[in-house]
């Protein structure tokens, strides 16, 4: 829950951003706005949209997990019906399977190539 409430904030923060550059972008004339700011503005703006994506993204992940928590099959690998190891969990909490069903997948998409 606090990755979650980290996240939206994070969200916000960017839309805030954007709106903030979009502001600003209005109050500039053409005359004292250069073609080459205007290509730096949407640059950043255009890369605050991806990071919000990512974000709601990962959110998505986290509620996915709080779902798996609830009916009780969180920690369990989907691919293997393993437990996923401790360590793992801490480092990624909102996986869904194990190191070995991991490793396995990125093996398949090697070969696959």
């Amino acid at each position: 829950m606090k990755r979650r409430r980290a996240a939206r904030e994070d969200i916000e923060r960017m839309r805030g951003q954007i709106d903030e550059a979009r502001e600003q972008a209005s109050d500039n004339t053409a005359y004292s706005f250069h073609m080459a700011d205007a290509g730096t503005d949407a640059m950043e703006r255009e890369k605050l949209y991806l990071m919000i994506a990512r974000q709601q993204k990962y959110i998505g992940y986290l509620d996915r997990a709080l779902e798996r928590i609830d009916n009780e099959t969180y920690g369990i690998c989907k691919v293997t019906g393993e437990p996923i190891a401790k360590e793992r969990l801490e480092a990624v909490p909102h996986t869904e399977i194990s190191i070995a069903a991991k490793q396995q997948q990125k093996k398949k998409e090697k070969q696959n190539g």
